[in-house]
């Protein structure tokens, strides 16, 4: 087997999907891998060297062998046109958002296959490798640090111990009512523990929670945090009437799911995420709604996140050429390229 492990193109992006101490674990296992040279990534090359890695320099996955498994987590860089390999990271093609039409074409193409990380699941449909925990804890705690008036712009990548140090409650200190949906799931647990940090105790709801959605219990409170991960068009959390509701007690929401564009957006009311430059967007007046929709929110804990998300894929890289989780998500890549029409599967 070989892995290789691109640069991420993101300016933002300080995550890597294997660490080093992982990456040597596969070399000792037999597999060949090779790590191209980046500037942001939290580790330096040096340390993919010490484990037996191949260097190479950013961007020359697209030369590289045909048989070479491309491993990244975001966005892919605009050429080439065509994609010949199997690509492993979230691709954010599947549910309908911006770009994905043109993705898929681009591996139908090409021949090549996207291997997304979001549906890498077990036979429940429970995700294997995850950043939940830390996008949830990472996004409420920049909730808090808001609406506290402690949250430093633009945002800095960091560690846990220096956020938790800026998130913990001082005297004086606002003590909002918040509301964490998704709450049982590794992004809620992550939301919860944040927010235990900073001496709050939140209303957890469910998906179940939500079937019937108390709408007014929801806008009553001062902070809503996101964290379901929805696939398929279903009532929307808040509406676009509900934004300008005179009532609202609702002053601030925290999308971790980030979900915008796609026909399963269960937060309708935003066309585009915030950034590390402008984390809060003002999306009301009178009474006030802002906005946080920050979708690399794990890259600001970049050395916990990546540690945790490496440990979690490890074992399933070993299993990557024949493991059942690996034929799930290669047939629904399959499934969404016949269904946009995009072209026809590789076979391999």
């Amino acid at each position: 087997m070989r892995l290789w492990v691109r640069v991420e193109e993101r300016p933002t992006e300080r995550r890597t999907p294997i660490v080093p101490a992982d990456a040597r674990r596969l070399v000792e296992a037999g597999v060949r891998v090779t790590v191209e040279e980046s500037p942001r990534r939290v580790f330096p090359i040096e340390a993919y060297a010490d484990a037996g890695c191949a260097v190479a320099p950013a961007g020359s996955w697209v030369d590289a062998d045909p048989d070479v498994v491309v491993v990244g987590l975001k966005e892919l860089p605009p050429e080439p046109a065509a994609l010949r390999h199997r690509h492993v990271l979230f691709g954010h093609a599947f549910k309908g958002q911006p770009g994905a039409a043109e993705l898929l074409r681009r591996f139908a193409a090409g021949g090549g296959t996207l291997l997304d990380l979001e549906y890498l699941v077990d036979e429940r449909g429970r995700r294997l490798a995850a950043f939940g925990r830390w996008a949830g804890y990472t996004g409420a705690a920049l909730g808090v640090l808001a609406l506290r008036g402690r949250l430093p712009v633009p945002l800095e990548p960091g560690t846990r111990e220096e956020l938790d140090a800026r998130l913990r409650p001082e005297p004086g200190d606002d003590r909002p009512a918040v509301l964490v949906i998704g709450a049982r799931g590794r992004s809620g647990q992550g939301a919860l523990a944040a927010l235990e940090v900073a001496g709050l105790a939140p209303t957890r709801w469910d998906v179940a929670s939500t079937r019937t959605l108390d709408r007014p219990a929801l806008l009553a409170h001062d902070v809503l945090v996101n964290v379901v991960f929805n696939t398929t068009p279903r009532p929307a959390f808040v509406r676009p009437a509900d934004v300008g509701d005179p009532s609202r007690r609702l002053r601030l929401i925290c999308d971790v799911t980030c979900d915008v564009g796609s026909p399963a957006n269960l937060l309708p009311i935003y066309d585009t995420v915030t950034d590390w430059q402008h984390p809060v967007r003002r999306l009301h007046d009178d009474p006030v709604l802002d906005l946080i929709a920050i979708d690399n929110l794990p890259s600001l804990l970049p050395a916990e996140a990546s540690t945790a998300f490496s440990a979690d894929l490890l074992p399933l890289l070993l299993t990557l050429d024949g493991g059942e989780p690996w034929q799930r998500a290669r047939r629904t890549y399959e499934d969404a390229l016949r269904a946009q029409g995009a072209g026809q599967p590789a076979r391999e």
